[in-house]
């Protein structure tokens, strides 16, 4: 399946970031709630990864799921107190989410460089078992 594409803000700042922005380059998506106490455990995992990964040939983004949060500033709230260092997208409520077809958080979707989602992730999944599909979609 083709990945819907997506223009969203960051909570941050002004910078829009667009799926198209990306063509060519596989991606890593999350989608993620302030509240949720997997996101919790997942988020940290991510930062590492983050901080240690190729981004010249893994895009790693992620989505704060706006529709899922108690208030709307919620996540920017929390990005801005985590300090995270990727960057975090703004959902229009839960557009962006609702399309990739989610039902929980945090859901993370690997997509190959033609942006072809290859899994998706639930939030029972560990972040080993999300690590050992990233071989295929660098390939």
């Amino acid at each position: 399946m083709k990945a819907p594409t997506f223009s969203l803000q960051e909570v941050r700042g002004d910078q829009t970031y667009s799926l198209t922005d990306y063509e060519g380059k596989p991606v890593m998506l999350t989608f993620w709630a302030s509240w949720c106490p997997d996101c919790m455990k997942d988020l940290p995992m991510k930062e590492q990864f983050y901080e240690h990964a190729d981004l010249n040939k893994l895009a790693f983004l992620t989505i704060n799921v706006t529709g899922r949060e108690r208030t709307e500033e919620a996540g920017k709230d929390f990005a801005i107190k985590n300090d995270l260092p990727f960057p975090v997208l703004k959902d229009n409520g839960r557009d962006t989410y609702d399309k990739y077809g989610c039902t929980g958080v945090p859901t993370t979707v690997l997509l190959d460089r033609n942006h072809e989602v290859v899994q998706t992730f639930g939030d029972r999944a560990s972040f080993l078992d999300i690590v050992k599909v990233l071989p295929s979609i660098m390939l």
